[in-house]
């Protein structure tokens, strides 16, 4: 990448900065000259949550989310390399500064909006809902009351799930392993997003499961760059990229190359941020 275009990339988001709340200042952006001086974007991503992101038959990273970090940085005019990541470890990987960012179907919560930066608007959403062998014959959450639930370390909703239906989640570090546990009736369901449940049923590898109950609590997903720069370049030319991912159909067109049941919230967004007079 020329000095030129790291100087030209760097000025507009200096201009989008100074319309924003933060001030010269108050902002090193250590991390933001980090990327531009060495010509390459580290950013965090799945493995393990297709279609969003996993590994081929390669051994390749792929998926929705690998696709939108390439517009990263093919937008920056960068290099980009992929960090695998789980749930459990990607804020400590931003904090830790193994990764610039993140795209890694991570919930926006205000918890974690006290250890990384979240800039809006949101990319994506899900809500919370089983997987489970359709011969239990599950309707409603107070089914599985007092029954042994596989989950995700590090998952937010494991918690709310155990506190309001008093279920006993079994958490695991990948979600290849809770799958086979459920597989293997070491539990009786699988507790998830709504979204990656439905992309598994759909893909025919799961005929004898179902996702029988209602979804609660919708979450919007949100990426992550540094804390301290949430407010300053970083944040403000991430803010800009989901706001023309947006405007632009971008994340419609990756669902539908990605074979992900169109969502509402994408519809929704897309209206939103729109050209009115288009």
């Amino acid at each position: 990448m020329t000095k030129y275009i790291r100087s030209a990339v760097s000025s507009i988001a200096l201009l989008a900065l100074s319309a924003g709340a933060a001030t010269s200042a108050e902002c090193t952006n250590e991390g933001w000259n980090k990327v531009m001086e060495r010509g390459k974007v580290v950013v965090g991503v799945k493995a393990d949550y297709k279609p969003w992101g996993y590994r081929d038959e390669n051994g390749n990273l792929v998926g929705m989310e690998i696709d939108m970090a390439q517009d990263v940085a093919n937008t920056l005019g960068v290099e980009l390399e992929l960090v695998p990541v789980q749930s459990s470890n990607r804020m400590q990987f931003l904090e830790q500064g193994r990764i610039d960012m993140m795209i890694a179907t991570m919930s926006d919560r205000a918890d974690r909006r006290e250890i990384v930066g979240i800039p809006g608007p949101n990319y994506y959403t899900s809500g919370t809902n089983i997987m489970s062998p359709t011969a239990l014959g599950f309707t409603q959450w107070e089914d599985l009351r007092g029954r042994k639930v596989c989950g995700k370390q590090g998952a937010f909703y494991n918690q709310i799930v155990e506190e309001r239906y008093g279920v006993e989640i079994v958490a695991f570090t990948g979600n290849a392993e809770a799958k086979q546990a459920l597989r293997d009736r070491k539990c009786v369901a699988w507790v998830y997003d709504d979204s990656s449940i439905g992309s598994d049923l759909a893909s025919g590898n799961w005929d004898e499961f179902e996702m029988p109950l209602m979804s609660e609590d919708d979450n919007p997903w949100g990426l992550a760059v540094p804390l301290d720069e949430v407010n300053c370049i970083f944040g403000q030319f991430m803010s800009g990229m989901q706001y023309n991912w947006h405007r632009s159909g971008r994340l419609i067109e990756l669902e539908a190359k990605w074979g992900i049941k169109p969502t509402e919230y994408l519809k929704i967004q897309g209206e939103r941020h729109s050209d009115w007079l288009q």
